[in-house]
């Protein structure tokens, strides 16, 4: 284990305050992996592909005719029946990974003060489905048939909301969007929170349930999906020469994130320590990232200035879990930022965009991310990127091509970046008392 990992006290910031230590304690996921995180990562460990064609609605209209969908879900295990048929898909996944990463955290609600639990969920689209299905409606047969049901249904905040509810969880709540950086946004702030005192514990992470045919054929005419239909499992080709676009997808990830000091005294698991985050903003284009990949270098130095405090510098990254979406602007730019950021010690480390498997979950991805950079640390293999045939000469790192490789890793950085400029970089590290 390396030297500055063993260092596990903050520094002292200048003016005499201590923030507390952020720990990760449960995990929950929804993806088109599996239903919950061990099925979802032994897949990426195997290098399986959950993307294949839509099932979900006719898409002979569509020119691009599949993604990761959450597969064979149904809400009826999870929750009462009457009440999942109100409930938005993207409300759906959110409380189910929730119910798993709660368990998983074995938080005793009888022995906890609700008031210091909070919520912070975010989302790219919220519950579009309902909106859409609701438009139609009244379309079809008059404004007076619209579903009571449909403003909870469609805000973005309404996952947390919901969350709030079922458990009981008083403190702190809202939601985050910041387009596909949402899930590690909300992570980050979850982070920030806890370390300014705030909350004891926080329930984090993203929700999306986007695949539907305005949706598809919107990110399509931008110019932004695959368009290998003839080959779903292929279409993702991160930081291959011959990549096209990216794979939409949709689930949840929920993280139970707690202080060091709630955590110890209750006797959890800890799977891993949080010790950076950065979000910033290119200011310059809706939906092409700057080209000199400005804005993701710095959320990167700024997640690694936070982490600092805690003795560790950038050449103790271990692994690089990417925002990889296989376009031809974003997998460059990030690369370019990686460069910027590490300089020559960009080519010693393991980098890995496992969006080749599970397509992109645009707001959910992120929190996503932030599970797997976790197991990566836990289990010691880092999943590989798939398709990743012939690699683009611009982009030059390790990449872990379509094969996982076996590692000691002791630290991770995820990148996460979104339209509208948005970037978000979270840090986690092997926890030591």
């Amino acid at each position: 284990m390396k030297e500055s990992l063993m260092n596990g006290n903050m520094q002292s910031s200048t003016n005499g305050y201590t923030p507390p230590r952020v720990v990760i304690t449960g995990l929950g996921a929804i993806t088109p992996l599996g239903h919950d995180v061990e099925s979802t990562w032994q897949s990426l460990i195997a290098g399986r592909s959950g993307i294949d064609h839509i099932s979900k609605f006719d898409t002979s209209d569509l020119r691009v005719t599949f993604a990761g969908e959450v597969r064979n879900f149904d809400p009826g295990q999870y929750m009462d029946r009457k009440e999942a048929r109100r409930l938005d898909p993207c409300i759906q996944y959110a409380l189910v990974a929730t119910q798993q990463a709660m368990a998983d955290a074995r938080l005793d609600m009888t022995a906890e003060d609700p008031t210091r639990i909070g919520v912070i969920v975010g989302s790219g689209i919220g519950g579009i489905g309902s909106f859409r299905e609701n438009l139609d409606l009244t379309r079809e047969k008059g404004l007076r048939k619209v579903s009571p049901f449909m403003i909870p249904n469609m805000l973005v905040d309404s996952p947390g909301g919901k969350i709030a509810i079922d458990h009981n969880l008083q403190g702190p709540n809202h939601a985050v969007v910041s387009a596909c950086a949402s899930g590690t946004t909300a992570c980050g702030e979850a982070f920030e929170l806890l370390r300014r005192g705030d909350a004891d514990v926080m329930v984090a992470g993203g929700s999306e349930a986007a695949i539907l045919p305005i949706t598809v054929s919107a990110f399509d005419v931008m110019g932004a999906l695959s368009q290998r239909s003839d080959d779903p499992q292929a279409a993702c080709r991160p930081f291959d020469r011959d990549r096209d676009g990216f794979v939409m997808s949709e689930g949840s990830a929920i993280l139970v994130l707690e202080t060091l000091e709630h955590a110890l005294a209750r006797g959890a698991h800890i799977y891993a320590e949080v010790v950076g985050y950065g979000n910033t903003n290119d200011a310059y284009h809706m939906a092409a990232p700057h080209a000199t990949g400005r804005g993701a270098a710095d959320a990167m130095r700024i997640a690694m200035r936070k982490a600092a405090q805690y003795g560790i510098q950038p050449t103790d990254i271990d692994y690089i879990n990417a925002h990889g979406t296989a376009t031809r602007l974003n997998d460059l730019g990030e690369t370019l930022a990686i460069k910027q950021v590490l300089g020559e010690y960009a080519y010693n480390v393991r980098i890995s965009s496992t969006k080749s498997m599970t397509g992109h979950l645009l707001g959910a991805a992120g929190a996503l991310e932030a599970i797997i950079s976790t197991k990566v640390i836990e289990q010691g293999i880092i999943p590989p990127t798939i398709n990743l045939q012939n690699q683009d000469p611009e982009c030059d790192l390790n990449y872990t091509p379509n094969e996982a490789v076996a590692a000691d890793v002791d630290i991770v950085l995820s990148n996460s970046f979104g339209f509208g400029g948005h970037n978000a970089c979270i840090m986690v590290r092997r926890f030591a008392a």
